[in-house]
């Protein structure tokens, strides 16, 4: 689809968007796909520690992003919010460079950076959905989605170029990180506008908490939330997969980062025609099409090796995983929020999911510190078959 075209579907403002989420993430996972290896194999944490750390990273974001996304809509601010959630996460890019190894203070890094991305996040997400017309909502975030993970497939490889050049250059790849994240802020303050609303609004009228609540009460928005909530519980996360496949297929530390390149290729090609696909045939069906697939990978897990065609076919999976399943679960959520309370809508949407991987990553390190992690896999694939049972009652009626 020619940029043209596609700009007159989904807008300009998803483009520039897209362009800041672009830069975002090749800071963004500079950093995250090689943070797994960096603090289990040179820090030395337990899969305990880690889990706690991911959980950080996975979760902690939640309630600011709701925070955030009811501040959007009583003050019609969305920009000014998100441009500040991506300051803050630049900013502690920089902080991992100064700070160490400490476990303290790696923790209290990661915690800040994750408030900026909870911070962006619905505000980002909000005008998406308040600048793409109703009907291509899909595609619309489904070509941020994948121009969001064009950024995760570069960071890794920038990640890997420098390690390999220069091992355990880690700092330096943080403050590259850092200047990076800087270019990505700067497109959103300078090129993207406040989004106007599209139907007349009293002068009066700001959104409360209390209206944000009574989202909750509408029977296909809740339903769509728990869905949500149970599959993401059962979600194991990117780090953990990769630290599996670490042990399953032996490579040299250089490579790790370059997993994370390849979920990113098929998230980036599939995103966009996903979110169509989602448009057309139903969102539903897309979205639970998606955690069927991400079972495959957790059976590729608990299989016995088949050397590197085992690795790619995970990563394979779980690229198309995240492209049927990210943007499409906002997209699903758009549907049932009204416009002034768009950003409240959908960071109570993410705050749900963001609270379960939390809790899923936390839960994963504890049991593969008990169990051993073949048999924590099992379990996962077990409760994610429940969850996908119990969701799709929920997900028809949602998609109804």
């Amino acid at each position: 689809m020619r940029t043209g075209r596609l700009r007159e579907r989904v807008g300009g403002t998803v483009l520039l968007l897209g362009t800041c989420s672009l830069l975002t993430d090749i800071s963004s996972e500079m950093v995250s796909a090689i943070l797994p290896l960096y603090l289990v194999a040179t820090l030395g944490f337990s899969p305990l520690q880690y889990g706690i750390v991911d959980g950080i990273y996975q979760g902690a974001s939640a309630l600011v992003r709701l925070a955030a996304g009811f501040l959007g809509d009583r003050w019609g601010r969305h920009k000014v919010l998100a441009s500040l959630g991506y300051g803050i996460s630049a900013v502690c890019k920089l902080g991992l460079a100064l700070i160490g190894g400490a476990w303290a203070g790696l923790s209290a890094i990661i915690l800040l950076d994750r408030t900026g991305k909870g911070m962006r996040t619905a505000p980002r997400d909000a005008m998406i959905s308040l600048t793409a017309p109703e009907k291509e909502l899909g595609l619309a975030f489904g070509v941020h989605r994948a121009m969001d993970t064009a950024g995760a497939m570069i960071g890794p490889l920038v990640a890997f170029a420098l390690l390999a050049a220069a091992p355990d250059s880690y700092r330096t790849l943080f403050l590259i990180s850092f200047f990076v994240a800087i270019l990505g802020l700067g497109v959103i303050t300078l090129l993207v506008r406040e989004p106007e609303s599209r139907r007349p609004v009293v002068e009066t009228e700001k959104p409360d908490l209390r209206a944000a609540m009574q989202l909750l009460k509408g029977a296909e928005f809740r339903a769509l939330m728990i869905a949500g909530s149970a599959l993401g519980l059962t979600t194991v996360s990117d780090g953990f997969v990769y630290l599996a496949l670490k042990e399953q297929v032996d490579f040299d530390n250089a490579l790790f980062p370059l997993l994370a390149t390849g979920t990113a290729v098929l998230y980036m090609l599939l995103a966009a025609p996903l979110g169509r696909l989602a448009d057309r045939v139903g969102r539903g069906r897309v979205l639970v099409g998606g955690y069927v697939v991400l079972l495959g990978a957790y059976c590729l897990l608990m299989a016995p090796s088949a050397g590197v065609v085992s690795l790619i076919l995970v990563l394979a999976l779980l690229g198309t995983y995240y492209a049927a399943t990210d943007g499409v679960l906002m997209a699903m959520g758009s549907r049932y929020v009204p416009e002034e309370l768009r950003g409240s809508g959908l960071a109570l949407l993410g705050t749900a999911t963001s609270v379960a991987r939390l809790l899923a990553s936390v839960l994963f390190g504890v049991l593969w510190t008990v169990l051993g992690l073949e048999a924590t896999i099992m379990i996962f694939g077990a409760a994610l078959v429940v969850a996908m049972g119990l969701a799709v009652r929920g997900l028809r009626i949602a998609d109804a």
